[in-house]
């Protein structure tokens, strides 16, 4: 009889992972995050368990994007109250908040339940090149 295998997790070892976001087309660079955080590059991976790994974004204001999206593409936020409704375009946004462009991308790709959640947690982004993690000795993303 054949058991299936379910990782528990203490068995669960993470790495740490550095990505330098500068010249990188933004889809194709949430897409690699997104499957690091889910772990899915590991040979026991299993769904709906998260065993990802966390992801160090640094220089992420100099991301890249094709075609007209700079001024097209609008990010909304709501403030909860009547006609609190703002918007501001990807230009602007990575003027500003250049790590809430990746984390919204990166957040597109995964789960939207609780275990989405906690693996975006595992996601740290930073608008410069430098970070404070260097302690956790970070690889770079493959």
């Amino acid at each position: 009889m054949y058991k299936t295998y379910y990782p528990k997790a203490e068995e669960i070892e993470r790495q740490w992972y550095v990505v330098d976001a500068k010249g990188q087309n933004l889809g194709r660079l949430a897409t690699r995050i997104a499957s690091a955080l889910l772990g899915k590059h590991k040979p026991s991976f299993t769904p709906g368990v998260p065993m990802g790994d966390y992801v160090i974004v640094i220089n992420a204001g100099d991301v890249v994007v094709t075609g007209k999206k700079m001024d097209e593409k609008i990010y909304y936020r709501h403030s909860g109250f009547p006609g609190g409704l703002k918007s501001i375009s990807l230009r602007q946004q990575l003027q500003k908040f250049p790590d809430r462009v990746i984390r919204a991308a990166v957040w597109g790709m995964l789960p939207h339940n609780k275990m989405g959640r906690r693996l975006l947690k595992q996601l740290k982004v930073y608008a410069g090149a430098e970070h404070p993690h260097d302690a956790h000795n970070p690889q770079p993303l493959a």
